[in-house]
């Protein structure tokens, strides 16, 4: 057996402040770290009521937890995700854990209550639980200010544009004609960054929440060769874009934007040849490919292809194309996602990037429909005099929007805001074509002014929503045969070809 005194040791040497506890609540043993921790010395303890060691205010409900435990002993924590406090001998406060076990001698139980000083934990989990809450109040602010910048921004470069397009159709000097090509480009140049820098910003911030859901490739590959036969075949490029059967499980808009960037820039990089895009069943697991004959990426420079601003073989103070943003974004959309993106190429061969999503595990017909962006139209037409009512409260782009419109043929009444809208399409029931504003003044958006001026004059009335902002809202924006939704800056070619094919 061991002795009473090596046991003493023993408990005098335990980390934690242990004192024993008789049925009548008086303390019986104290180990020296009770000393060290309340400032009490065993002998000062020895026959005092454990309530000594608590608050003044907590007392008299300890007595009456004490007699219910005496009645019941067993192991029980104390403390653990509760403000559980205790009194030292010079009057401070602190916060504790406490452990109760019970120890039975011959007829007599005691209790054993081993307390832990919890301070620097709680510091710890209150600077953990502040640093949260700030973080979560300045992503707060920057998803506002992201907001905002994706809106107000977009302002100014969309009147430019669509002055610029006005412009184009009424000078007819070449030279004049030579410079608004050179502007448009350069307009189109400041959209791209812009929206790269916002995409980039709303990634990292995470105000972009994936919507997953099952969707057929084929609606997404058609939208490819929508978007890029064109430019493709202007460079003398074949697109090369496989029939797909598949359906896959994941965010539509973001893949989208993945397969966009990676097509673009396999169009960028191939200067002869073809760009292809296919995909390949793996089990459970859809491979899609953007395969080129390009100019290809060196094994060394493969690590940096993702980092932002940087592109293959181009220094940093040389006039680019592009700004070497588009991978940096796939990079993190995918990160998002939780995709694989993998990557071969070969100098002067090309390239292929394989981006893996999971099956669609449905066997359903109820998928969501990717709908084809709205091709641009080159050939112009004048308008034979359509009502155009046009409601935008940014008083630069409503007067570029109607100068172009006007240019082109159209009737136009334009105003700021919905009671405006609603003033106008009560006293001209003629109204044809709508094109409105998704934000406008006083917290009203263009989906209240479709709704109300098709109340108005007719339930289907063809309608134009132009917006800047490319957040989760948009989405739930319920679409239908004679809605359009265009993204600002909208090119003045791509505004009036989605008014003719609604007129």
């Amino acid at each position: 057996m061991f002795s009473s005194e090596l046991v003493r040791r023993v408990l005098d040497s335990a980390p934690d402040a242990l004192v024993i506890i008789d049925s009548a609540g008086d303390i019986v043993f104290a180990n020296r770290q009770i000393e060290t921790l309340f400032g009490y010395t065993a002998e000062d303890l020895a026959g005092q009521k454990v309530e000594l060691l608590l608050p003044e205010r907590l007392r008299p409900r300890h007595i009456g937890h004490r007699a219910n435990y005496t009645r019941s002993y067993r192991v029980r924590p104390m403390g653990t995700g509760l403000d559980l406090f205790a009194r030292r001998r010079n009057g401070s406060e602190f916060p504790v854990e406490i452990s109760l076990s019970p120890v039975q001698d011959g007829a007599k139980t005691f209790a054993v209550a081993a307390i832990r000083d919890v301070t620097e934990r709680r510091e710890i989990q209150n600077a953990l639980r502040e640093a949260r809450e700030a973080a979560d109040r300045a992503n707060q602010a920057k998803s506002r200010f992201l907001a905002t910048a994706s809106h107000d921004l977009r302002q100014p470069l969309q009147a430019l544009s669509l002055l610029n397009g006005t412009m184009r159709r009424i000078v007819r000097d070449p030279q004049l004609n030579e410079a608004l090509e050179q502007e448009a480009q350069a307009i189109t140049a400041m959209s791209r960054l812009l929206n790269a820098l916002l995409d980039i910003s709303k990634l990292e911030s995470g105000s972009i929440a994936p919507e997953i859901s099952d969707f057929k490739v084929t609606a997404l590959f058609d939208e490819m060769r929508t978007e890029f036969g064109t430019l493709a075949a202007s460079k003398g490029l074949a697109l090369e874009i496989e029939s797909c059967g598949d359906r896959v499980h994941s965010d539509p808009s973001l893949v989208g934007q993945v397969v966009r960037n990676l097509v673009a820039n396999a169009i960028k990089y191939t200067p002869q040849g073809h760009v292809g895009l296919r995909c390949i069943h793996e089990d459970c697991l859809i491979r899609l490919e953007v395969l080129d004959t390009g100019v290809g990426i060196p094994a060394c420079e493969l690590a940096r292809i993702y980092d932002d601003f940087y592109q293959i073989g181009v220094s940093t103070n040389t006039t680019r194309d592009g700004y070497g943003l588009g991978l940096s974004i796939v990079s993190r959309i995918v990160g998002l996602l939780g995709l694989k993106l993998d990557v071969r190429s070969e100098v002067g061969r090309g390239t292929v990037f394989s981006l893996t999503l999971p099956a669609s595990e449905s066997h359903g017909d109820t998928v969501v429909q990717i709908e084809p962006l709205a091709a641009t139209v080159d050939s112009l037409s004048r308008a034979q005099r359509v009502h155009v009512l046009l409601v935008e409260d940014d008083t630069r782009v409503r007067n570029a929007t109607r100068m172009l419109l006007k240019v082109e043929g159209y009737e136009v009444t334009a105003v700021g805001s919905l009671t405006e809208a609603t003033q106008a399409a009560t006293a001209r029931p003629d109204i044809k074509l709508l094109v409105t504003d998704f934000h406008l003044g006083s917290d009203e958006t263009g989906v209240e002014v479709i709704a109300t001026v098709r109340a108005l004059i007719h339930p289907q009335l063809p309608a134009v929503l132009v917006s800047g902002d490319t957040s989760s809202a948009m989405r739930d924006i319920r679409r239908d045969g004679a809605l359009r939704i265009a993204s600002k800056p909208i090119n003045p070619d791509e505004l009036l070809g989605l008014l003719r094919e609604l007129a």
